[in-house]
């Protein structure tokens, strides 16, 4: 069966899903590292990537969205010149009711029987205003922190800010 595309899940409707005890066949999260830098040192200048709309983001694209901006601000300033924080993480659990195609398949598929779906994917609730990603650095990398963090946004389905936060991790 082919996976879905990802904008049949961004609008939030109903209930979260999350309990995990109860459900089998949970795919394991994609997220590799929710801090990575220079997680001790003392940076002056934080950039936050800020939702500006409620939506849902599968775990995939959060792991993208960490991933191309790691990958441009530890090639412009090193291993030790900043300290990453994804700030969201996803607990919702995306349910599918996968339907047989091809040839006879009318008579194969039962239709909307017991139509509750099988677990497919994890997906973060995201509020509107709510921080998804934080970047700190000094004042001479906040160039590449906020450059980090538009390439960022464009890996998640929902248009964003970035502010610069005063506010410590």
């Amino acid at each position: 069966m082919v996976k879905k595309p990802g904008r049949m899940y961004t609008k939030v409707e109903g209930p979260a899903y999350t309990k995990k005890k109860y459900m089998g066949g949970i795919p394991n999260l994609r997220i590799a590292q929710f801090e990575t830098g220079n997680i001790t040192g003392d940076f002056p200048v934080a950039f936050t990537l800020i939702a500006k709309e409620q939506c849902q983001i599968r775990h995939t694209a959060i792991e993208s969205a960490r991933i191309v901006a790691n990958k441009y601000i530890n090639k412009k300033t090193g291993n030790i010149g900043y300290h990453m924080k994804v700030r969201v993480y996803p607990h919702h659990i995306l349910r599918e009711n996968k339907q047989a195609t091809g040839a006879g398949a009318d008579r194969v598929s039962q239709g909307m029987r017991n139509a509750f779906g099988k677990a497919v994917s994890r997906a973060a609730r995201i509020k509107e205003g709510q921080k998804i990603m934080t970047i700190r650095t000094s004042k001479e990398n906040s160039i590449f922190a906020r450059e980090a963090l538009r390439k960022a946004g464009t890996k998640l389905p929902t248009p964003f800010t970035i502010i610069e936060d005063t506010l410590k991790i």
